[in-house]
């Protein structure tokens, strides 16, 4: 359990430092290939999809969680300290998600609307084509605040359960709903991933969203922020996403909004101004999260010796 926190320490300094290296080997990368050659709708008669989704998610989930249990089970300690940080580091992305709404900041800035609508078109599925400058950074810090269940809070809470292998199996199944988990022709396919990865994400999200509030109370804006979890986090579609989108919405006093979809939050203040905010408060609950996993790896440690 000591090295399980010192793995989650030195997984996030090397998320800090190096980031998401562009990479056709990254796990992640050679995941999405395999999943992209199964998960084609037409190479299924429609009557066996359903089996087929569910045979190619316990077959997805098995090949990535299989090397990482095999680090953990049979690496020495000292090799299980030298390669477990890059392990549960392919497994979340913080530094990215930065990356990814600061790139759509600068795009604005630099190169107008079209530039910024371009950028976000990278990060979101919806048409952007004629998104304001206000719709574009919501579709990114949209994006940034739903993933901070998904790439950072969920990975690290299955590796504190399940050590690397559950890191590796929460991460094979939400990028098997990134990829299949859609209402078009790979509904059948994606349907049994897109579950999965409800349940999975269901206490991480409730858990971010306790400490977004506790984060916010700090702040003095524990009443914006609890008011738009009440009132906003069920517009948008699933059960999980809009917990952390609403609290930080009305944490931060700024509306998210995908037209005609949903709208998280008021406008007390614009995107542009509330940007850092939103940052800000990602950071936060990881900081937060983490500290709280560490310490209870710590004390599970101490108490198992004892």
């Amino acid at each position: 359990m000591v090295a399980a926190a010192v793995v989650v320490a030195a997984s996030l300094l090397v998320d800090r430092l190096v980031g998401d290296p562009h990479s056709r080997y990254h796990p992640v990368a050679l995941l999405g290939r395999f999943i992209g050659w199964w998960g084609v709708p037409d190479r299924y008669p429609p009557g066996i999809q359903r089996a087929a989704g569910v045979a190619g998610t316990l077959v997805t989930v098995a090949l990535l969680a299989a090397p990482f249990a095999l680090v953990e089970l049979a690496a020495p300690w000292y090799l299980y300290l030298l390669l477990a940080p890059f392990l549960l580091k392919a497994c979340l992305a913080w530094r990215a998600l930065e990356e990814h709404a600061t790139s759509v900041v600068r795009a604005l800035e630099e190169g107008g609307v079209g530039a910024g609508r371009t950028q976000v078109g990278m990060m979101v599925s919806r048409d952007t084509a004629r998104l304001d400058p206000e719709h574009v950074l919501s579709a990114a810090y949209e994006s940034m605040t739903e993933n901070l269940v998904d790439s950072i809070i969920s990975p690290l809470f299955y590796f504190g359960l399940f050590g690397l292998a559950g890191a590796a199996a929460f991460r094979a199944v939400n990028t098997l709903d990134a990829m299949l988990g859609y209402r078009d022709e790979r509904a059948r396919l994606g349907w049994f991933p897109a579950r999965v990865d409800d349940v999975m994400n269901f206490i991480p999200a409730r858990l971010t969203g306790l400490i977004l509030l506790a984060y916010f109370a700090v702040k003095g804006r524990f009443g914006p922020a609890w008011a738009a979890l009440r009132r906003d986090a069920k517009k948008r579609p699933g059960f999980n996403g809009g917990i952390p989108m609403a609290v930080i919405a009305g944490g931060v006093g700024v509306r998210l909004e995908k037209p005609g979809a949903y709208t998280l939050g008021d406008a007390e203040r614009t995107l542009v101004e509330g940007g850092a905010g939103i940052v800000s408060a990602v950071r936060a609950a990881t900081v937060i999260f983490v500290i709280f996993e560490i310490a209870a790896l710590f004390l599970l440690g101490s108490v198992s010796y004892t």
